[in-house]
């Protein structure tokens, strides 16, 4: 086994910092010594549901990036000291008709996440990116465009790759109109890459605190949400809605924004939702999610970031502050992505 350090979780609310095994080089290996590994809302949430009686470990952290530090002796895509990003999908079963239509995110027999998944091969639960060295089968891990900042880019891994799944499929181009509900860490990479793709892009927002926010992303209006008449003004305009609201919430007044034969995106929220028919029959509208994606997309993604200078607005923190940067997170103080600078884990 490898030895490196990281942060495990100590109970719900904190974490310590401690040693983290991780296996030896299998021949498909890449070790990556991570340097920047961004703090996701999903990080709070395993953190929070964490049961340390289990005695399973968890080590959150899905969207990282760094150096090669070890290749397997069957890797030829990778050579030490290569720069790399990882995301929230370390291994797939590769043969079902998902993972064999480039949607890995979709295996059929579920994907290996980054961390609390399980090992395809040994069964043992995977440790994440709040550490100084991961070890990932190489197929999963990315070549990291020269172009991009490697701690900007981290947040990429997972909440960029997250709404571009559904701004590419649903055609987003030259033309089309988009609005996206929520500026937060999935909202603004939303509205930097449908303003990249071409689309005339709203954000709708529950005041206009952040219209100056929006104009800078390059979003051409806000919308408040709590304003019923600019609200009434916008229905049926949008090609695609991309909800990234995080909490449950009233899927009409959205629904009534998009316009025929458009689609409302469900991203931030995840659970149960309740529809009247009617705002899906008026308009032949359509309701939608999406979740991380294949590997196809995500490298897509990295190189149409780093062609229009695409990054996540960032504060980065060192990884001794991480209980920090979860309770900011917590209380939704940041703008709009944490990133932890893994080097004083040495």
């Amino acid at each position: 086994m490898r030895t490196t350090t990281g942060w495990q979780a100590a109970g719900p609310t904190s974490l310590r910092r401690t040693s983290v095994e991780r296996r030896d080089l299998r021949p498909d290996d890449i070790a990556v010594r991570v340097d920047y590994c961004g703090v996701c809302h999903t990080d709070l949430h395993a953190l929070r549901a964490y049961d340390q009686h289990t005695r399973v470990p968890l080590v959150p952290g899905h969207e990282f990036t760094g150096v090669v530090a070890g290749i397997g002796r069957e890797v030829t895509t990778f050579s030490v000291g290569d720069h790399v990003a990882v995301g929230n999908i370390v291994d797939s079963c590769g043969v079902c008709a998902m993972c064999e239509a480039g949607q890995e995110n979709f295996c059929h027999s579920f994907p290996t996440l980054t961390y609390g998944g399980t090992d395809r091969h040994d069964g043992s639960t995977t440790l994440g990116g709040y550490s100084r060295e991961y070890v990932v089968r190489d197929t999963f891990a990315y070549p990291l465009p020269s172009g991009l900042d490697p701690a900007a880019a981290a947040p990429l891994m997972c909440a960029g790759v997250t709404v571009w799944e559904p701004l590419r499929s649903l055609g987003v181009r030259p033309g089309s109109r988009v609005a996206v509900a929520g500026l937060g860490g999935l909202g603004h990479l939303a509205v930097k890459m449908a303003v990249a793709l071409g689309a005339t892009t709203t954000v709708i927002s529950r005041t206009h605190d952040k219209r100056d926010d929006a104009r800078r992303l390059g979003a051409h209006d806000l919308i408040a949400s709590t304003d019923t008449q600019h609200m009434a003004t916008a229905r049926d305009t949008f090609d695609v809605v991309i909800d990234t609201i995080s909490a449950p919430h009233d899927l009409a007044p959205y629904l009534k924004l998009v316009a025929m034969d458009g689609t409302l995106s469900l991203l931030g929220y995840l659970g149960p939702v309740t529809v009247e028919a009617m705002d899906l029959l008026i308009g032949r509208k359509k309701l939608s999610s999406a979740g991380s994606g294949g590997r196809l997309a995500t490298a897509e993604m990295l190189q149409f970031c780093a062609d229009h200078s695409i990054a996540a607005d960032i504060e980065v923190l060192p990884s001794s502050q991480v209980d920090t940067a979860l309770g900011r997170l917590l209380r939704n103080d940041v703008r709009y992505r944490f990133v932890l600078d893994m080097s004083d884990l040495d």
